[in-house]
């Protein structure tokens, strides 16, 4: 397969691998050491993300559930990002004024609100980052998940009627394919990605074929994340850090959502040449049932 166009780089960080698995460590972030300076934030307003924009990739937003309730903001920052202060960089981010009245949530009712909360701590967790290609989908094709035809092969389920081999993949590990894909190929952003979608939202109408996915993961991922060209290996490579966040105020979790869900997301998606960071969000729910209505940020 392709590579993915991507934009620009640097190594990220080391990830735990011992005879196929890996370990994703989660960590928490309370507060800076006085001798750290503090990251300061300023929105980009004027940023656009593709995904966003794309009238096709919007209307399978729609028919996933999950227009309207999955946003990406941009913002800057103020000073290099150096990876072991992930933790400070992640509380440093949601306890900035700026990001506090700008920083966008859906509430139980399902409306748009700036963040708001004072955050006392984040807990953060590495995302693996070093896909260039969607190669990583390749073993889907080869184990009989999908057809030549590129449709997608049904299934019973004792509780679904409607299920096919992907979504057996995705989620039951006794299944016959659940490790077809390695433990260290799930854990990467590209394919956490390729899983949110497949998934979907509350209401979410499932794709017969798989194309729709990975072109939509892919679309994604080309917004979020930034690739260099090695200047001694002439290799392409991820540059972006990305982290998934979950931050608490003093009543307990309040972001990305109050309750807990693994279709509720948020992750930041840190480019440190550009000192951009670029904020992906998601609520599970009802998403909107037209394209008129999507909030713009």
């Amino acid at each position: 397969m392709s590579l993915i166009p991507l934009r620009g780089l640097r190594p990220v960080e080391t990830v735990s691998r011992s005879h196929g698995y890996c370990w994703i460590t989660t960590e928490m972030a309370e507060e800076t050491h006085a001798f750290e300076q503090t990251y300061i934030f300023n929105l980009l307003p004027n940023k656009t993300f593709t995904f966003q924009q794309d009238l096709h990739t919007t209307g399978l937003l729609m028919k996933w559930s999950m227009l309207g309730r999955i946003s990406a903001q941009a913002f800057n920052f103020d000073h290099t990002f150096q990876s072991y202060r992930k933790n400070d960089f992640a509380l440093n981010f949601f306890q900035d004024p700026c990001v506090k009245n700008n920083l966008k949530t859906l509430d139980a009712s399902g409306a748009w609100k700036p963040l708001g909360s004072d955050v006392t701590h984040v807990d953060v967790e590495t995302v693996p980052c070093t896909k260039v290609s969607v190669d990583i989908f390749e073993p889907i094709f080869s184990s009989g998940i999908v057809r030549p035809s590129g449709h997608i092969v049904k299934c019973y389920h004792e509780v679904n009627p409607d299920f096919d081999e992907l979504r057996m993949m995705l989620l039951e590990e006794d299944s016959d394919n659940y490790h077809v894909v390695s433990p260290c190929d799930r854990q990467e952003f590209l394919f956490r990605l390729f899983k949110h979608i497949v998934l979907g939202g509350e209401l979410c109408q499932y794709e017969d074929v798989i194309s729709p996915y990975i072109e939509s993961a892919k679309m994604i991922y080309k917004d979020l994340v930034n690739v260099q060209k090695d200047s001694d290996t002439r290799e392409i490579r991820v540059a972006s850090t990305i982290l998934k966040v979950a931050a608490h105020d003093e009543n307990g979790l309040c972001y990305p959502s109050g309750r807990d869900n693994e279709q509720t997301f948020a992750y930041l998606c840190i480019d440190p040449f550009k000192r951009h960071v670029y904020v992906l969000y998601h609520s599970f729910g009802i998403g909107l049932l037209s394209n008129n209505s999507v909030p713009c940020f």
